[in-house]
């Protein structure tokens, strides 16, 4: 876990500065957002993921192609999130 906040915290950083350099949807910022969620997975913190990877996806519709590789990674870390969340609630709400 140690790893994970360090790599949350350095991405964070490498966000913050981007954010005041670039336009709000240069697709670097999109990159940032979905490595943060996948942090953010992979800690089974899908409530930060799905936050995360959504910015990802609006960032990447905004300043990609509807077929390039980035968006169409976002897209699925997205839906895995949100798959994995229903699945988690259908096993809570039995």
């Amino acid at each position: 876990m140690k790893k994970h906040a360090e790599a949350i915290r350095f991405y964070q950083k490498a966000l913050d500065i981007q954010q005041q350099s670039l336009s709000p949807y240069h697709p670097d910022l999109g990159m940032s957002y979905n490595n943060i969620g996948l942090v953010y997975e992979n800690m089974k913190n899908y409530s930060e993921a799905r936050f995360f990877y959504e910015h990802a996806v609006e960032i990447g519709q905004k300043s990609l192609t509807s077929d390039h590789p980035h968006l169409q990674t976002y897209g699925k870390n997205l839906e895995r999130v949100k798959k994995t969340c229903n699945d988690i609630y259908n096993i809570i709400s039995k």
